[in-house]
């Protein structure tokens, strides 16, 4: 079990992707009748419904900062960590949500996790995260990978990705949600990883980084369209 994380615009998505692609690949070159070993979770499958954010106390406040972990499931998420360390029989199916970014809400069981699975990536902001009951799922991983990116690149690209998704109307409200709902810390990830500190009110990608449980590998973000595994 491998966890990727980083803040909003890391990369984590694509290097999971390729590492799924390139385990796959390299086992169907040894043998092309096995089944693809490797399988890819996205932690966005866990978001709660815009349904459950409207009966929040604050729904314009919960649709504004939908991505923040609080409009996460998280119990749901650790507990679908846990199954994947229970021993399994031959026939046992554990399924896992996605997200359907047409419907703009979650699709459940959606992914399938068998037996042959010999490695689950799962990437999201909040896998790694040392904070309540997420803590849990970040301590249940074999691997955690942290994908280390320049913050000012990162915000780069979440302007361009809020304007492509159609997150964002504009590139005015694609500017506002990367700076008061995404925005990356202003300090390193790697100093932040020391302290202790905890701020509930800091943009989403600043609390990750400093509220990170331990990563067994950090990556650099290299923006690089020519780069494959």
């Amino acid at each position: 079990m491998v966890a990727i994380a980083g803040v909003p615009a890391s990369g984590k998505s694509t290097l999971a992707e390729l590492v799924v692609a390139k385990v796959n690949a390299l086992m169907a070159s040894d043998n092309p009748t096995l089944h693809s070993i490797a399988i890819l979770v996205g932690l966005d499958g866990w978001h709660l419904t815009r349904a459950q954010l409207d009966v929040m106390p604050d729904p314009k406040l919960a649709h504004d900062r939908r991505g923040a972990h609080w409009t996460f499931d998280g119990p749901s998420y650790v507990g679908f960590a846990k199954l994947l360390r229970e021993p399994l029989a031959a026939t046992t199916v554990i399924t896992a949500p996605s997200f359907d970014h047409a419907l703009k809400d979650p699709t459940p069981h959606a992914v399938s996790i068998y037996p042959f699975h010999r490695l689950v990536v799962i990437e999201g902001l909040y896998t790694m995260l040392k904070y309540d009951m997420w803590v849990q799922g970040a301590q249940l991983m074999d691997e955690r990978w942290w994908v280390d990116v320049d913050l000012e690149e990162a915000r780069r690209r979440l302007v361009r990705r809020h304007v492509i998704t159609g997150v964002a109307k504009d590139m005015e409200e694609a500017i506002w949600r990367a700076e008061q709902n995404d925005e990356p810390s202003k300090c390193c990830a790697l100093r932040a990883m020391t302290r202790g500190t905890l701020n509930l009110d800091l943009p989403d990608g600043k609390f990750i980084a400093e509220n990170l449980y331990e990563p067994t590998r950090i990556i650099k973000s290299l923006d690089d369209p020519k780069y494959t595994l």
